[in-house]
């Protein structure tokens, strides 16, 4: 089968010719026809399979007739996040590069003077995100009165992140004759009875089991202790087969932190996380989509829909919260038929959040260690023992050394200054230790 088949239009079909798409995916081939035939739909499909295009390419045939009106949108796109959102514009404007479609983004992070003025002139397609709708709505600049087609993307995403009341607002405001298509990795519960209120007999498509991942992905979980995480996560990124990676962290604070800690062992790293503005954002993923950066440290804010190809490697230094974040962070490799890595750095602290994902993964992911964390080595407890020797076998009750006599007394226990090495890189741990590195670990720095 290839796009011809699906009823797309020769501009359509070309469009995706040029970006190297010939055959459409499962996902592609079942939803395409449903969406030209007006028809609602829920489409249930994991990561990476091409979901975007699904619903991007029929779009673009089907308000390539018809003409947009000021402050009217003809069809509008939720994404929970400015980067999701940002994709599919990018689709956008690469699948419908033949067609005369105008579109508008609306995210956080950018000026509302020039989102007015798109708004102004009237657009076919809106992109936005649930929270700066609302804002554009409240601000009066928008009507959805004449909306024909709605796309609920990411809608297990949108739940997680407390979006379904404002989505619920803004679905009250479309007309009720309208194509409705929502699109969600999972169907937990409040999604479902979401589409059952806004959706009019949709088409169900799903082409593999919810929360499953790609069989392409080798998936290792790697035990390491609190104190020892950096020092693995380290190990891990000088592999030779490795050409770039993901690293995800659970908080911001981590990212930055992690960000900077690796930038001093001489990694090509950025970082991406919710407290950076949408422009720094996009330039620290435009370095590491050109390879100007090798590794990217990351929030769950990256985690969902990423499109970016070659990614060899995937790393969580921390084990998500949710097990279906596991899933996503994990899809940022092995994308487009390519094969991937995913580690996953865990601790005795992380047990229930592992059952849980090899619950819902419904397989076992097997270990295998990179070497003793830290704390492991066994040069550190033999220092300790040094000390009772140099301790007087009687203590000393009627003398009382002189402030300058006990400073004396501890400079012996100094190390020689040849054996002070201060070029080296600190060794770090999750307590934040940033001392001189004892002789006897020289060895770590480099590693």
């Amino acid at each position: 089968m290839n796009f011809a088949d699906l009823g797309l239009s020769e501009e359509t079909i070309r469009a995706a010719t040029d970006r190297g798409y010939s055959e459409p995916t499962p996902i592609q081939a079942q939803a395409i026809p449903a969406v030209l035939m007006l028809r609602d739909l829920i489409g249930v499909a994991q990561t990476g399979t091409g979901k975007t295009a699904s619903f991007v390419l029929p779009l673009i045939d089907i308000l390539a007739h018809g003409r947009a009106r000021a402050r009217m949108p003809r069809s509008l796109i939720l994404e929970p996040t400015r980067e999701l959102a940002t994709q599919v514009a990018e689709n956008f404007e690469a699948y419908g590069k033949y067609q005369k479609l105008s579109m508008a983004l609306l995210i956080g992070g950018v000026s509302f003077g020039d989102q007015d003025k798109a708004l102004e002139k009237g657009v076919d397609v809106l992109i936005a995100t649930p929270g700066r709708l609302m804002d554009q709505i409240e601000r009066g600049k928008i009507l959805l009165s004449s909306l024909e087609i709605l796309v609920i993307d990411e809608a297990d995403r949108m739940l997680d992140m407390g979006f379904i009341p404002d989505i619920e607002t803004i679905c009250a405001r479309l007309p009720e004759r309208r194509q409705t298509l929502l699109f969600s990795a999972t169907m937990p519960p409040p999604i479902k009875k979401l589409a059952d209120r806004f959706l009019s007999n949709p088409k169900m498509i799903e082409v593999s089991r919810p929360a499953s991942a790609n069989l392409s992905i080798t998936q290792i979980l790697v035990p390491s202790t609190t104190r020892g995480k950096r020092e693995t996560l380290r190990k891990l990124l000088n592999q030779p087969d490795l050409k770039n990676a993901i690293v995800f962290a659970n908080r911001k604070t981590t990212v930055r932190d992690l960000a900077t800690s690796l930038a001093r062992y001489g990694f090509s790293v950025g970082q991406i996380h919710g407290d950076m503005e949408q422009p720094e954002r996009l330039r620290e993923l435009d370095r590491f989509k050109t390879d100007a950066i090798r590794i990217l440290v990351a929030s769950d804010v990256a985690a969902r829909g990423l499109d970016i190809k070659g990614v060899s490697h995937v790393v969580n230094f921390d084990i998500p919260w949710h097990p279906d974040d596991y899933v996503h962070r994990i899809g940022r490799t092995g994308r487009a038929g390519a094969t991937g890595v995913a580690y996953s750095i865990f601790t005795d602290e992380d047990a229930e959040a592992i059952a849980a994902i090899e619950k819902l993964m419904g397989q076992a992911i097997p270990r295998q260690s990179v070497g003793p964390a830290a704390e492991e080595q066994p040069a550190i407890p033999a220092a300790k023992k040094t000390a009772p020797e140099r301790a007087p076998t009687r203590p000393e009750k009627t003398k009382k050394p002189s402030p300058k006599k006990a400073t004396a007394e501890r400079r012996p226990s100094e190390p020689p200054a040849a054996e002070r090495r201060p070029a080296e890189p600190p060794v770090e741990d999750e307590q934040g230790w940033n001392g001189p590195i004892p002789s006897f670990l020289s060895h770590r720095a480099t590693l």
